[in-house]
């Protein structure tokens, strides 16, 4: 169960994330659209599990490792955003989120078996 802390750390960086994915996204990512749609945080704050849904890109998988390969820049650029409320900014993993496809699966199999 996540503590108050870990809440509002989690959301402080899932929307200083999606403001970072929403400038730098159309010039470093070939105008795919990066959404942050959950985080979730260690009991230490240092660690961050990040999942993204990628919209308009060619390959996600391919897109999903350079953001991975960059998450350097990207976790000073947060930095410089949280400074004044953060210590310690966390160290991300990045992960596909497939709930959306999951979500569309289901819905064609329910109107498959009418």
């Amino acid at each position: 169960m996540e503590s108050t802390r870990q809440k509002k750390v989690a959301r402080l960086i899932q929307k200083e994330l999606a403001n970072y994915f929403l400038r730098q996204g159309k010039t470093l990512y070939g105008g795919a659209f990066v959404t942050v749609t959950t985080v979730r945080i260690s009991q230490d704050l240092s660690h961050a599990r990040v999942y993204l849904s990628l919209f308009k890109a060619d390959d996600p998988k391919a897109l999903l490792n350079q953001i991975t390969e960059g998450k350097k820049e990207i976790r000073r650029q947060l930095g410089e955003m949280v400074r004044k409320q953060l210590r310690i900014v966390p160290d991300f993993d990045f992960y596909l989120d497939d709930s959306l496809d999951y979500f569309e699966n289901i819905e064609r199999l329910l109107k498959d078996k009418e």
